[in-house]
């Protein structure tokens, strides 16, 4: 069977940019047809300055949102990545095969270092070590296919040529993965900079539209959104972004109602550049885009109520599912310290 590894740093409310990219295709397609592993991944949210409760607040509101949004523990396995120490026991020895040339080229290495040093804090080696810590995360698991946004394949890149590297040098330890993506709205981005991704850890939340936030909200964010010069709806994401983006969150969306009535199996839904021929105007489009949104998060909105209100069953999830996920990765990582020569402890 197929082996799906995918994480979320807890570094700031989820998204429907996260909802629409990742987390609507986990629930819909990947933990029906494959061996899958969903991780918050906390340890990632380390390698910047951070405040300690609000990593653990986040870590719960995370989990409890990734179930209201319909991830199965009796299906897939849901855990917190700092409860399974198999993670950090592969690491070290994936930062063993990694070259500094490797870790430094890595795009987000560059951008959060240079805003480091832009406004006069240090920088954490573990900025530059932590794709390495991703590696493992999907290494771990014998991971077939690892679905992420855009943004992200550059580190299943490198994931794959270390796992090459280490079969090589050590003989056949793991299995090589691939990245895989959503067809539609793989990369939300920001309703008020079309041109930027729709982040959770942005500080001005005003183009973000939060899985959490008020429906009114929610509705006046998509009226106020950017659109583009001209008066006609095209999909052309290069001459007009704005409109471009309402699209692919309008067709996103209708997938995701219409598989969730039963009429698919998400992943697919309209094609944004169809849906234009559709629209004569900027306000109509965004009127139905604002009722397609809250269309998607009026129920998530109402399971998470009910989940939140009860954490102790949210915990006992998370600690069946690290069980599960320890279960399957320890072997895999015992073999690694096995061929690099580590003695075994027991």
């Amino acid at each position: 069977m197929t082996t799906i590894f995918s994480g979320i740093k807890p570094t700031g409310d989820l998204t429907l940019g996260n909802y629409l990219g990742a987390i609507s295709r986990w629930v819909r397609v990947d933990q029906h047809r494959a061996d899958a592993f969903f991780s918050v991944v906390d340890l990632h949210a380390l390698t910047v300055e951070h405040e300690p409760a609000r990593i653990r607040r986040l870590s719960r509101r995370t989990a409890t949102l990734l179930l209201a949004a319909g991830l199965d523990p009796q299906v897939c396995a849901l855990f917190v990545q700092s409860h399974v120490d198999e993670h950090t026991r592969l690491s070290y020895l994936l930062e063993c095969v990694a070259t500094d040339g490797e870790l430094r080229r890595m795009i987000q290495y560059r951008e959060k270092s240079a805003r480091a040093r832009e406004s006069g804090e240090g920088v954490r080696f573990s900025l530059l070590s932590y794709p390495a810590l991703m590696a493992a995360d999907i290494l771990a698991y014998r991971t077939d296919e690892v679905p992420v946004g855009e943004d992200q394949r550059q580190h299943v890149e490198l994931t794959r040529d270390l796992a090459v590297r280490f079969n090589q040098r050590y003989g056949e330890t793991f299995t090589v993965p691939r990245a895989t993506a959503p067809p539609v709205a793989a990369r939300v981005m920001d309703l008020q900079d079309p041109t930027g991704k729709m982040g959770k850890s942005h500080a001005d939340g005003a183009g973000i539209v939060y899985l959490l936030d008020d429906l009114d909200t929610v509705r006046r964010k998509v009226m106020r959104a950017v659109t583009d010069s001209g008066r006609d709806v095209v999909y052309d994401r290069a001459a007009r972004p704005g409109v471009a983006n309402l699209l692919d969150i309008l067709a996103a969306c209708r997938a995701d109602l219409a598989a969730g009535a039963g009429a698919g199996g998400g992943g697919g839904g309209s094609d944004p550049a169809a849906l234009a021929a559709s629209y004569d105007s900027y306000g109509a489009l965004k009127r139905d885009v604002a009722d397609a949104v809250v269309g998607v998060l009026r129920p998530l909105q109402e399971r998470y109520a009910r989940l939140a209100a009860d954490p102790g069953a949210v915990e006992a999830v998370l600690r069946a599912g690290a069980g599960r996920a320890r279960a399957v990765a320890r072997p895999v990582v015992d073999a690694a310290y096995a061929a690099v020569g580590l003695l075994p402890a027991r």
